[in-house]
């Protein structure tokens, strides 16, 4: 069975918990690099990892080895903070790179 996983402050993490995603607290970029590794590592059976744009920022190198990749999707979500239009703009990202051209619009 395929898994769901949430990287981010604690703050935000506790409410996936709550519902049954793997919830990976992390205060720190580094902390948030080895969590990704580990959900990551061969034979690891993640289908989406969440993680928040603010470590997500730090991580852009990790995170775009899984662009064209099927599993894990990697989805950028807002913390506690607000958001930063990081996961709206790797959505539109994603979207031009699948059909050719932006069709969500600015």
């Amino acid at each position: 069975m395929l898994k769901i996983a949430v990287i981010g402050g604690k703050d935000t993490v506790i409410g996936f918990k709550a519902v049954g995603l793997e919830a990976c607290p992390a205060s720190t970029v580094e902390e948030a690099r080895q969590a990704l590794r580990d959900l990551t590592k061969e034979g690891s059976d993640y289908a989406i990892i969440y993680i928040e744009e603010k470590l997500a920022q730090s991580l852009q190198h990790e995170i775009d080895r899984f662009k064209d990749s099927p599993a894990p999707a990697i989805i950028l979500i807002p913390g506690r903070e607000g958001s930063m239009g990081l996961g709206r703009q790797a959505l539109r990202d994603a979207v031009e790179r699948a059909v050719g051209t932006n069709i969500l619009g600015d």
